[in-house]
């Protein structure tokens, strides 16, 4: 048998219980993930943080800058013109400025969010020239991309410090 490393293993936060509500439970799971993803980048070594660990390129801070564009794109109105240029963080960002730019994102979707009451309804604050899509439709959304990211970041931090869980 081949030798192993012992991983460090993060305690486990189990998906949340929410309310019986559609709305409810859309929200407390994009938030679960949200908070699973800043998680896994907060304090995150440099270099390694954005170093790609994978022939794509994907690192682990630049999956949050993605996502924080992304959220900026679906709740805030935001037009982004070059996604792939979204994957890369600026030299000049640290861990924590990536971090603490998502979360203050992610604030601010929420105020916005706060405000709808219809999930039929479309988003607020849609982006130019494009027609909005529905509420549900956009937290659908929100939840397939943040947990696909959430995952690959989980694989970045345990390829960087062996490190798993939430």
């Amino acid at each position: 048998m081949p030798a192993t490393s012992r991983r460090k293993r993060r305690p486990d936060t189990p998906p949340p219980r929410s309310g019986n509500g559609e709305s409810e439970t859309l929200r407390a799971f994009l938030d679960y993930l949200r908070s699973a993803i800043a998680a896994k980048v907060d304090g995150a070594p440099e270099p390694q943080v954005r170093t790609a660990a994978v022939p794509s390129g994907t690192n682990l801070l630049g999956l949050l800058n993605h996502l924080t564009f992304v959220e900026r794109s679906m709740f805030l109105g935001d037009n982004v013109t070059d996604w792939q240029a979204t994957f890369r963080a600026a030299p000049t960002d640290s861990v924590s400025d990536v971090v603490a730019r998502y979360r203050e994102t992610v604030a601010a979707a929420n105020k916005v969010l706060d405000e709808c009451t219809e999930l039929c309804a479309p988003v607020p604050l849609s982006r130019p020239g494009r027609p909005a899509p529905s509420l549900r439709w956009a937290l659908t959304h929100m939840i397939e991309e943040t947990g696909r990211h959430a995952g690959h970041a989980d694989i970045l931090r345990e390829l960087i410090e062996n490190t798993t869980g939430r």
